[in-house]
């Protein structure tokens, strides 16, 4: 045949001179159509990278056929709001998440510090006192016990606080007379000495003296973080905030088509080159692999801390509100900045405070600005005003949230906030209700990445341990396709990138991840038992689970 000269002609031409068809069969596979419903098939297809379609892979006489031996296929999950380099950084360092208590974290500094003697600074993260019997805060004498000769900095579980030894207080210069930053705060004893305890931009104070991380330990950091999420079953990440030189890393291993996985980087507000990176435009490829274009602004700090700031104090710390980390006029500012460039804006806001101001600016900006129709995001959303709700959905703000918070803060959400307050913390099924789409992810390293955790967290309302019997504030829970949608269609959507990813209809990008059990039939509370036996990228097997 030398011509195709016939619609019909032009079709079979395709087909006949087309790249081979890959069919993935012998699978039970669910995924959403582009109209958010869920649809079930038994094999899928894909040429070049993208699904072709579902079933029917009769109608290819030439493909390659892959046996998923009744494995369960989902769409490839998209983690909504992580931390790619910190999490890889966090895997190359001490960590403290299992710890007990303040002396449990020593030992687990110090047996660290024994196998790297040439490491300047002890670096690590995850510790966190409300889990601790007492809940007190550790002090730099707790670390001294273990290690005096080189300096220890410990990040907080949720980052916004972190644990300094003797020595590392000493080399920052943080005494007696040294004041609290602008948003930050110095955690005294009662005769006003430091005791070890940096919150939020207090944290700078240590951060910058710190060793930089050489480009052999980015380009580490990137290969643990990105083999870990893959494990995992996450194809596409949000990242919350790179800095320069990770912008820099992800333009040059995309544009050498290295990146391990897809990443939605937001340009974080804080890099003194914010604008320099803003006037390069949207960064993007052809591939899907990168697109940069948010930027993610810190509003408040973190509510296990006392950092989110709230309208009224903390019902277990009288007259305190919480750290606004940026002036509201500097918020105004910013949203300018970032709209003139027609990038997203995701702003961090956990407390009520912070939300409502965070609203507040997005109805001014809109109004001077416009800019409405870029789906902009609020991060976290965790305490709103009942009040403030309803402003998302009239806004055209997406919430979004990371279900594992909501379990993992359960023992202190109450005595941070008081019953009246919880009405509108972690409010999934009230965004949900009045028709705004919700965004999830995990918030790695902060929570861990596992997206089942997420998944169960979201259905449940419980920890791992399936406490609280019936799910804690239960009216809020997910149901299933709810939770599953916002890993996936959803999350796909507060990025711009629901025609491309997000699903698994004909058109899409052939993320998927292959499990070992039906999470729709499942007793919820297995949910976060659910093990990824193979993940795909493009068509392309980028995990299998060794057996």
């Amino acid at each position: 045949m030398k011509y195709c000269v016939s619609f019909t002609l032009m079709f079979f031409c395709t087909q006949l001179f087309a790249s081979p068809v890959t069919s993935l069969e012998n699978i039970q596979g669910i995924t959403f159509n582009n109209a958010g419903k869920l649809i079930s098939f038994n094999s899928i297809q894909f040429r070049s990278g993208k699904v072709v379609s579902l079933d029917k892979p009769q109608q290819y006489k030439q493909r390659k056929r892959l046996d998923g031996k009744g494995a369960y296929v989902l769409p490839g999950i998209i983690d909504a709001h992580g931390h790619v380099m910190g999490l890889g950084f966090n895997l190359m360092q001490v960590d403290v998440r299992k710890s007990t208590s303040a002396d449990s974290a020593g030992k687990a500094v110090a047996k660290f510090a024994k196998k790297n003697p040439d490491l300047q600074w002890i670096r690590g993260r995850g510790w966190n006192e409300v889990q601790w019997s007492g809940k007190t805060l550790p002090t730099a004498k707790d670390l001294d016990r273990w290690i005096k000769d080189r300096p220890v900095w410990l990040r907080r579980v949720d980052g916004h606080a972190g644990w300094a030894n003797s020595k590392a207080l000493a080399l920052a210069g943080i005494n007696k007379d040294t004041q609290d930053p602008n948003g930050g705060q110095i955690i005294r004893d009662e005769k006003g000495h430091p005791t070890g305890i940096l919150i939020d931009n207090a944290m700078a104070l240590i951060s910058k003296q710190l060793p930089k991380y050489s480009a052999l330990e980015q380009q580490q950091a990137l290969h643990h973080s990105s083999e870990h999420l893959l494990s995992s079953g996450i194809t596409s990440v949000h990242d919350a905030g790179i800095d320069y030189t990770t912008y820099q890393t992800y333009r040059d291993y995309a544009k050498n088509k290295r990146l391990p996985i897809r990443i939605y980087g937001m340009l974080s507000a804080a890099d003194p080159n914010l604008e320099r990176m803003l006037k390069q435009g949207w960064i993007t490829d052809s591939q899907d692999f990168l697109s940069i274009r948010s930027v993610k602004i810190f509003s408040d700090g973190a509510l296990g801390s006392r950092g989110a700031a709230l309208k009224k104090p903390y019902t277990d710390k009288a007259e305190h509100l919480g750290l606004m980390l940026r002036e509201q006029a500097d918020i105004r500012s910013l949203y300018a900045l970032v709209l003139k460039h027609q990038f997203q804006i995701n702003i961090h806001a956990i407390g009520d405070r912070a939300n409502q101001i965070a609203l507040d600016e997005f109805a001014y900006v809109f109004q001077t600005s416009g800019g409405q129709e870029l789906r902009h995001r609020i991060e976290h959303a965790q305490v709103v005003d009942l009040a403030d709700i309803p402003r998302f959905k009239e806004l055209n703000i997406i919430p979004s949230m990371q279900p594992t918070h909501a379990t993992s803060d359960k023992n202190m959400a109450g005595d941070r906030l008081g019953n009246t307050r919880l009405k509108g913390a972690y409010a999934w099924q009230r965004f949900l209700k009045q028709g705004s789409r919700v965004a999830a992810g995990s918030d790695f390293p902060v929570e861990l990445a596992n997206p089942f955790y997420g998944l169960h967290a979201a259905v449940t309302r419980q920890d791992r341990k399936n406490q609280p019997e019936k799910g804690w504030l239960p009216s809020q829970k997910m149901t299933v396709p709810q939770a599953l949608r916002a890993f996936t269609l959803d999350a796909a959507y507060s990025a711009h990138q629901e025609n491309e990813l997000g699903g698994l209809t004909p058109g899409k990008w052939a993320d998927f991840i292959l499990i070992d059990r039906n999470i729709f039939e499942i007793p919820v509370e297995d949910i976060w038992k659910a093990k990824v036996l193979a993940t795909y990228i493009a068509g392309q097997e980028r995990y299998r689970k060794s057996i």
